[in-house]
């Protein structure tokens, strides 16, 4: 029986756990604050047991960790360094859909020395960016080809017909998270230069991408890609980008709202009793008379500007009160939007991803663009919980079958991991279409 303890039980952990349940040989733990969630997880499954944990509980956790053959961290990333060393101590394996940060990439030579696997990003963005990436690389590579340039774009939006408000965006969760991105400095490489872009100009740096059978978004940078360079094995391209697809007009509203100051997390004395409309006065030095022709003014902006729209439909120029619990302009603006952007039950979220690689050979240059359109359930699982989860779930069950046989800290960028992971999503009906033409040299 291969013993596995999924740590978390959030809002992508219901298709983990249930791929896991369904593997033969298997028994799956869920460790949860909440005893509640991880028992409907686990559900009638004979094969799975649910366990109330406090993270900070380190006794219970190292036995938990000690109890199991493979720990999967759902957890706030910041407890994934203790889990691994929990792992490395107990000589049990590792998996997590989370960034490597230094703190990790530091455990690499005692997980190596102790013979197990830490492995991180295998979720969607990053997780299957970087294995549909490295595939179509090494095919190139294999092929006698030299990667150029390297492009890569990705966004969780709601579907089409449920795209019904004027942000073009729903959450499933606190919006917090993503407000918070649109502050990250941003790093790319263009025709051989490093671009950097502050954090409060990361929403003035837009433009148009067209996503084959799906028309027309919106793009700008995501984080630092140039240390992918070296993750990916590309050294001497010329291009190399990370970027975040949202519906057109995000990134003006957003900037706008930085603008404004509605981005901030300082906490601010005499929120109590305002409205939203109080707030926006206060924030512009408006006396309120005219609050929307004061704000646009402030904004440099015309009244009648989609921007104003938006932020007028959002509420900010209404009566009613503020959150009791806001206790900074970030805390107002999540509490707004999630009370005004969220998804119905019936609604399907979206996930959109696209590559685009320009490659050169000994008679032709061409241009590879590779993508990827899945959509959630109505009344289901979203399209991120499946597409964070799944991958996650595939590599964990790789592992304990010895399919997968490196040890250390690693991403998914070998063919090792991408192959199976891979194919077996495809059988899921998660797979990118292709399409490959040659361009001017």
């Amino acid at each position: 029986m291969k013993k596995v303890l999924v740590l978390g039980a959030g809002l992508v952990a219901g298709p983990l756990v249930r791929y896991l349940l369904d593997q033969e040989g298997f028994q799956v733990k869920v460790a949860s604050r909440t005893l509640k969630k991880a028992e409907r997880l686990i559900g009638e499954a004979k094969n799975g047991i649910a366990q109330q944990l406090d993270v900070s509980e380190q006794e219970i956790l190292e036995r938990l960790i000690g109890e199991a053959d493979l720990s999967i961290s759902l957890l706030p990333y910041v407890y994934h360094p203790l889990v691994a060393k929990l792992c490395i101590k107990h000589t049990k394996h590792m998996v997590t859909a989370s960034y490597v940060k230094d703190e990790m990439r530091a455990l690499d030579a005692d997980a190596k020395k102790v013979g197990v696997i830490l492995l991180n990003e295998i979720g969607v963005d990053p997780g299957i960016d970087h294995m549909s990436a490295m595939q179509v690389i090494d095919q190139i590579k294999a092929s006698g080809g030299e990667l150029v340039s390297f492009s890569s774009y990705c966004g969780g939006l709601p579907a089409p017909e449920a795209n019904d408000n004027p942000f073009g965006y729903k959450f499933s969760w606190s919006p917090r998270g993503v407000v918070l991105a649109g502050k990250n400095p941003a790093r790319y490489l263009k025709d051989g230069e490093v671009m950097d872009i502050p954090g409060e100009e990361l929403f003035t740096h837009h433009w148009p991408v067209t996503i084959e059978g799906l028309g027309t978004l919106e793009g700008y940078p995501n984080r630092d890609a140039i240390p992918y360079v070296k993750t990916y094995g590309i050294s001497g391209v010329k291009g190399m980008f990370r970027g975040t697809l949202r519906y057109p007009g995000w990134c003006e509203t957003m900037n706008k709202s930085a603008e404004l100051g509605l981005l901030d997390e300082a906490e601010r004395d005499g929120l109590v009793g305002l409205t939203f409309r109080g707030l926006t006065a206060v924030l512009i030095g408006s006396s309120g008379e005219d609050l929307k022709t004061d704000l646009a003014v402030f904004l440099n902006l015309d009244v009648d500007s989609p921007a104003i729209s938006n932020m007028e439909w959002l509420g900010l120029l209404s009566d009613d009160p503020l959150p009791q619990s806001a206790k900074s302009p970030l805390d107002v603006l999540v509490a707004r939007m999630l009370d005004k952007m969220h998804y119905a039950p019936f609604e399907r979220d979206m996930l959109v991803m696209q590559h685009e690689f320009i490659s050169r050979y000994s008679d032709r240059k061409q241009k590879t663009t590779s993508t990827l359109i899945d959509y959630g359930i109505p009344y289901g699982d979203s399209s991120m919980s499946r597409l964070v989860g799944l991958p996650a779930a595939i590599a964990a069950k790789l592992i304990l079958l010895g399919e997968i046989d490196l040890v250390g800290v690693q991403v998914p960028v070998v063919s090792e991991i991408y192959d199976p992971v891979l194919a077996e999503l495809a059988q899921m009906g998660v797979k990118f279409t292709e399409k490959t033409e040659v361009i001017d040299s």
